[in-house]
């Protein structure tokens, strides 16, 4: 098996983190990278206690965490060095123990990046909001107008090899990092496949579909970025 690290972006997610940690699969993973994304509560504290590495990243922002976990894994001697990032949500609506069937492409040799796509898995009802379902229709239309690339979910449950993942370069700070590496991906023609998920309801409120600002910048700014890597 290679060598598997995760990395899940955590913004005030005391109350779920634990849930999500803990139904990672047994050893299926060498390292979980907790980023606290300058949480108010004690985010930080339950991801150690169960027994997460926990980076602290206080400049807030999705693309920001993610970030700062992959200077960390990128950072690591070649002996422990992962071979592949899975990223996860830390509000507990992915399901970690699916973790298998996402990294089973790479392993395969088939991909490169999968999607853990809620499109095409089973997804609980109020899981995601009309306007998340409206705005990734939208965005994956978009990409295959725009790149010929052929996405139905700008999921945040993926996995993709380290060494393409640094490839990508990626940049965006905040709510295009998801839209991002799949245009990035599409341009420099990696190879990618999706895989159905199961989704459920977050705990907590999400602090992108959850407010109207957080919806309209996000949307704002996939859009932007679909049409900046053109």
């Amino acid at each position: 098996m290679p060598r598997i690290n995760v990395i899940i972006p955590a913004y005030n997610e005391e109350r779920s983190i634990a849930k999500v940690l803990h139904a990672i699969p047994a050893g299926y993973v060498e390292e979980v990278i907790v980023v606290n994304n300058n949480s108010s509560d004690n985010t930080a504290q339950a991801a150690a206690r169960a027994g997460a590495t926990v980076l602290d990243e206080p400049n807030a922002g999705y693309g920001n965490a993610c970030l700062k976990g992959i200077a960390y894994a990128a950072a690591k001697p070649a002996a422990t060095r992962p071979d592949i990032i899975v990223f996860l949500d830390g509000d507990f609506s992915d399901y970690p123990e699916e973790m298998p069937k996402l990294v089973q492409p790479i392993v395969a040799g088939q991909a490169e990046m999968v999607i853990g796509s809620r499109a095409l898995g089973r997804r609980e009802a109020g899981a995601m909001m009309p306007q998340q379902i409206f705005g990734n229709w939208l965005a994956t239309t978009l990409l295959h107008w725009l790149y010929n690339a052929r996405f139905t979910d700008l999921g945040p449950f993926r996995a993709i090899r380290l060494d393409t993942l640094l490839a990508l370069d990626m940049r965006d700070r905040n709510y295009g990092w998801t839209v991002e590496m799949q245009a990035r991906a599409a341009k420099q023609k990696i190879r990618y496949t999706e895989v159905p998920v199961t989704y459920r309801r977050r705990i907590g409120t999400s602090k992108v579909s959850g407010t109207v600002k957080g919806t309209v910048l996000a949307g704002y700014k996939i859009i932007w970025t679909i049409f900046k890597y053109l």
